[in-house]
Parts: C-alpha cells; structure tokens; sequence
C-alpha cells in the first residue's frame, strides 16, 4: 500500500471527514478527548492518512503566539495527533509529524506540542525537544505558571533557533488545557 498524507485545513474538511477525525481521536484517547481538546485541533491545518479501512492517522497545526523574553513568537501548535490501533507501530505517526514539520519549518518561529509519556517516545525521536525551563500562560488575571504542564511541552526551534529554558516560555490563553 502507498501511503500518502493529505494536507487540508479545517474549511476545506467535509462534515463526514470530521466526523471520522474525531472519532479517531475519542477511540485513540479512550474517550478522555475532551470537546475542548477537539476544538484546539480546530481552525488550521490537518495531515490525514487513509487506507482501506478508512482513517488511518491524523495531526493538526494551528497557531498560535508563545513569548520568550519578551519577544513574541508566531509557532505552529501541533494537536490531536492519532493513529488507528490496528496500524500504529507502522510509521504513520511518523509520517505526520513529517508533514506537519514541513509546514512549521517554512511557516513558523516555532513549533511546540504537550505530549503524553507515550507521544513523548515520537516526538524525542524526531529531534522535537523537551522544553525544560517554567512554562507560564497569559491567562485572563495576568501570566501564571503552570507547573503541571512543565516536563510535557515539546519544542521546534525553526526559524527562532534555540530558546533559553533560564527564561519563562508563555502561552496564549486557551479554554480547557491550556496547552
């Protein structure tokens, strides 16, 4: 079988390939996809693998602005990264992160994403970095720290080059997981 990734934003997905996306997504996260997580996939753009069975895989990039010192930086959020129980293991992950790479690498400062203990195993091995300083978020009562969220955000420096973890990496404010 050939493999091939489609790239398309969210306007330009049928009602039925949304369905099937998110479908994917409650069935690969066991049903702790929460409909706010499904929005922060929402509005960009979205790699999807299909074979004979249907929806094989599917990531989505969005945008939106991280600051570090004092310099914002426009960056390419990966999200709703999945891949069908009956083919994970066979590089399909792979092969999305690749496309959505491509885009944050001529598009974006910076490319960022919060990983699970095992989505973590794939981006490390795709060179994303771990982000290992204080991540905060500009919430609606000023910037807070999220200790909760530090050891789980993943970088891509692009076109930013290499960030100080001395300094404070800031997130746009989102509802639900902010990051």
């Amino acid at each position: 079988m050939t493999v091939r990734v489609r790239l398309a934003h969210t306007a330009d997905l049928e009602p039925a390939e949304l369905h099937a996306v998110r479908a994917l997504l409650d069935t690969a996260f066991d049903g702790d996809f929460s409909d706010e997580d499904w929005d922060h996939g929402l509005g960009g753009l979205h790699a999807l693998v299909h074979d004979e069975a249907g929806l094989a895989a599917h990531g989505s990039l969005v945008m939106r602005c991280l600051r570090h010192r004092g310099r914002r930086l426009r960056t390419g959020y990966v999200e709703a990264v999945a891949v069908r129980a009956d083919v994970r293991r066979t590089g399909l992950g792979g092969r999305v992160m690749a496309e959505l790479e491509r885009v944050i690498d001529r598009a974006y400062d910076l490319g960022a994403l919060s990983a699970s203990d095992e989505g973590a195993l794939l981006y490390a091995a795709r060179g994303w970095q771990r982000w290992a300083g204080q991540v905060h978020a500009l919430s609606p009562d000023g910037i807070v720290r999220l200790p909760e969220e530090e050891g789980g955000v993943y970088l891509r420096p692009a076109l930013a080059g290499p960030l100080d973890p001395e300094h404070e990496l800031v997130l746009d404010w989102r509802d639900g997981d902010v990051t």
